[in-house]
């Protein structure tokens, strides 16, 4: 009978411990000096960016999404069905912060395009970048990117 609690505890853990390594710790470190944390979550996979944060009502003060492409290229972004306003973080491979679109209205189709090829977007709430006082130049330590 321990045999089967253990495995049934393992059936329930299991899921908890795979969507926890989704989550990530993200420092964007300012021109100024500041180290400003975040939790993230990682977009991979093309179903992942594709459902992005969409369908969400709200997104804790300091999190976000971390859409991952792989490789340098141009991206477009959009909010269909995203509920809550955007700020949107265009990264280079160094982590550099290359562009950002502030407060992106929410279900909204427009195409919000890269400034030239990004590594990565990071997806942060609506008027984070102003409020922290996140600039272009910035940069963004996380493992996705080549420092």
């Amino acid at each position: 009978m321990p045999f089967f609690r253990f495995l049934v505890l393992l059936f329930v853990l299991l899921p908890l411990s795979v969507s926890a390594a989704d989550n990530a710790r993200l420092i964007i470190k300012t021109v100024d000096g500041r180290s400003l944390p975040f939790n993230v979550e990682l977009a991979q996979t093309s179903e992942e960016m594709e459902r992005g944060l969409m369908n969400r009502a709200s997104l804790p003060a300091d999190s976000g999404m971390l859409f991952n492409f792989g490789m340098d290229r141009p991206v477009a972004m959009w909010m269909k069905n995203t509920l809550i306003p955007l700020d949107m973080l265009f990264i280079g491979a160094e982590g550099t912060i290359a562009g950002i679109a502030e407060r992106t209205v929410p279900l909204s189709l427009e195409v919000i395009p890269s400034p030239g090829s990004v590594r990565a977007v990071l997806e942060l709430n609506g008027g984070t970048s102003d409020r922290l006082r996140i600039k272009i130049g910035d940069q963004v330590s996380h493992s996705i990117f080549n420092h």
